[in-house]
């Protein structure tokens, strides 16, 4: 099982809509949850038992892979996947983000 992060891009400049995303995770039988956070709010460095899927809905965020030192930044409907144990911590952007996440079987 590969433990390094997959970003999937958006691809459109028309960011995607809340039902969108909620419908994507409903089209994986995934429970998500919404959450945001404040510019400059960090989050240090942990894992997760379980893949994570994390999609940004709404400003911005960067992820730090603590193995490889790798930096992500999500912009919205930016896509990340989370495999379990992957140590990483996160800061958020200038203006806040808001995303939706879920836990993945």
């Amino acid at each position: 099982m590969s433990r390094q992060p997959t970003v999937t891009r958006w691809g459109s400049t028309n960011p995607p809509s809340h039902d969108h995303l909620d419908a994507v995770f409903g089209d994986e039988d995934l429970a998500p949850s919404w959450w945001s956070s404040g510019p400059g709010d960090t989050y240090a460095t942990h894992s997760h038992p379980y893949h994570k899927v994390l999609y940004c809905a709404r400003g911005s965020i960067q992820f730090t892979i603590e193995l490889s030192s790798e930096r992500i930044e999500l912009t919205p409907g930016d896509r990340l996947d989370i495999p379990p144990g992957t140590v990483h911590s996160a800061i958020v952007g200038p203006n806040g983000v808001e995303c939706i996440e879920a836990a993945k079987p």
